[in-house]
């Protein structure tokens, strides 16, 4: 799962979406480049609640990773 971040993101907001994941254990790998931050997520995602994650302060938008087949 990927989790992008607005770009008018503070560092509060990332603290409460990295906080978020790691209470339900959940690792997590950020990646921040010019324009934006895009937090993967680590683990069995589909018990994640989607929209609550997208409806975290900061949060642009959340993606799944499709599964293979």
């Amino acid at each position: 799962m990927l989790v992008v971040m607005k770009q008018t993101a503070t560092e509060a907001d990332m603290r409460g979406v990295k906080q978020y994941l790691v209470e339900r254990d959940f690792d997590f790998h950020q990646s921040t480049g010019a324009n934006r931050t895009i937090i993967g997520v680590i683990g069995e995602t589909q018990t994640i609640d989607r929209d609550e994650l997208r409806g975290l302060p900061g949060v642009l938008e959340v993606f799944k990773i499709p599964e293979e087949e």
